[in-house]
């Protein structure tokens, strides 16, 4: 007797220990004591390839400057929360894992003792229900999966095109304040000449408190542009994980091309196959479809199957059997989870329905706003062209001293605000083709 029963305890712990000898150990991971911020000296050109088509790592050299590649492949190498959606994608590659994993067998062991005699009984079940389902179950996590990464491929896109616009805003702001800078500097000479003359009654009070107006009204811009300023570098730092109080030195154009009809056009066709966001909820969609299926296939029957194994020590009485449990589907059937698939699948075929008719509607306002504001750029160049003509010859008139310091003010003024819309407008219309090539999906 006690032969059998100290076997089926050895068979028994060599089961827990084959089965233990898989499992994880716990570690703890505390949270991080500070930021994790970095310097300029600290920016390299990424090693990896992203996945964001014509977005390619490019030379980078700090004592040159930042192009507007460099800063989109910092900002997607370097963005705190990008680095937490690609752990998200560890999540739904872990489920996946899980989706494939088959369910583990349940044993059920047992010694009895009576008065004539010892035995012992070993039970081995499987659920047959979660091998029938679990096909359906891969591909739902197989889904999900393809939508997290295509989700992350768009925060991406939209972390790299933030970017560029970022840029194009520093390098406008740039310009802006150099070309203000002449224009306060002359007004700020002529308010402190005419103020002197106007304790002298030499000038009219309506003069200077007009030229005061200009002043202030460029004083004005000028703490707008600065606030602007310390706005655009703040994010740029916080994009590319940057001490606060970073600068870096930027060169070069926008680099945004124009789109013709044709091209936005055919690229507006292509919109729902190539867009990452578009096709993360197509993604989901399919995931949504294999768990309507999973749950469908799980209203039949809840079906255990397994074997036992008995054995009486005395006489030698040896048993062996077949086990099958069977769960009536009378009252649930699963009709719950099969109702709440049904409308999941539903709200994610609106869901995607609406993303498509939106991201259309989008673009074409984007593309309808980008050729109004070209019209606007060339009316403005032209406005442009016409003043700095009036300029030359003021000036020379000017160095002639046939035209005092408020008239000559005055028109290099005008010519200042005139340089300022067309930046203004320039900068509008790069970051308006841009974002239009994020809506549709067009290479960086």
């Amino acid at each position: 007797m006690r032969s059998h029963v100290s076997g089926l305890g050895a068979w028994a712990l060599a089961v827990m220990t084959a089965a233990l000898s898989g499992c994880a150990i716990y570690r703890p991971k505390p949270l991080p004591s500070g930021p994790d911020l970095l310097g300029v000296a600290a920016l390299h050109t990424p090693e990896s390839r992203f996945g964001l088509p014509g977005l390619r790592p490019a030379p980078l050299d700090p004592a040159k400057g930042f192009t507007a590649v460099n800063l989109m492949e910092l900002a997607v190498a370097g963005d705190p929360q990008l680095a937490a959606a690609r752990a998200r994608a560890g999540v739904a590659g872990a489920q996946l894992f899980a989706a494939g994993l088959l369910p583990d067998p349940q044993i059920a062991a047992g010694v009895s003792q009576g008065p004539a005699h010892v035995g012992y009984s070993v039970g081995l079940m499987e659920d047959v229900r979660a091998l029938v389902t679990m096909h359906a179950a891969r591909k739902a996590a197989a889904a999900h999966a393809r939508q997290v990464n295509l989700q992350i491929l768009w925060q991406e896109w939209q972390v790299a095109e933030r970017a560029r616009e970022l840029f194009i805003e520093a390098r406008a702001e740039q310009r802006l304040r150099a070309v203000l800078a002449p224009k306060l500097c002359l007004l700020t000479l002529l308010v402190a000449r005419d103020q002197n003359e106007l304790s002298r009654g030499n000038v009219a009070a309506g003069q200077v408190a007009a030229e005061l107006a200009d002043w202030n009204a460029a004083e004005k811009q000028w703490r707008a542009l600065a606030l602007k300023d310390n706005l655009i570098w703040h994010e740029i730092d916080g994009l590319l994980a940057l001490r606060p109080g970073t600068r870096l030195r930027l060169r070069g154009g926008m680099g945004v091309r124009p789109l013709s009809a044709r091209q936005f056009h055919a690229a507006l066709g292509a919109l729902p196959h190539r867009r990452p966001d578009l096709l993360a909820l197509r993604a989901g969609y399919r995931s949504a479809e294999q768990k309507l299926r999973m749950q469908i296939l799980r209203q039949f029957p809840m079906i255990g199957a397994g074997v036992h194994h008995g054995e009486a020590a005395d006489d030698a009485v040896h048993t062996v059997g077949f086990a099958v449990t069977l769960t009536l589907p009378l009252f649930n059937r699963n009709r719950g989870a099969i109702s709440i698939a049904r409308a999941s699948r539903k709200y994610l075929y609106q869901v995607y329905q609406s993303g498509v008719d939106g991201a259309e509607n989008q673009a074409d306002q984007l593309f309808d706003a980008e050729q109004i504001m070209a019209r606007q750029m060339r009316a403005a160049n032209k406005h442009l062209g016409q003043l700095l003509r009036t300029q030359r010859a003021a000036h020379a008139s000017f160095e002639r001293g046939g035209l005092d310091l408020a008239a000559y003010t005055m028109v290099v003024a005008n010519v200042a605000s005139a340089r300022m819309q067309v930046i203004t407008l320039r900068s509008s219309l790069a970051q308006a083709r841009s974002a239009l090539d994020m809506l549709l999906a067009l290479p960086l």
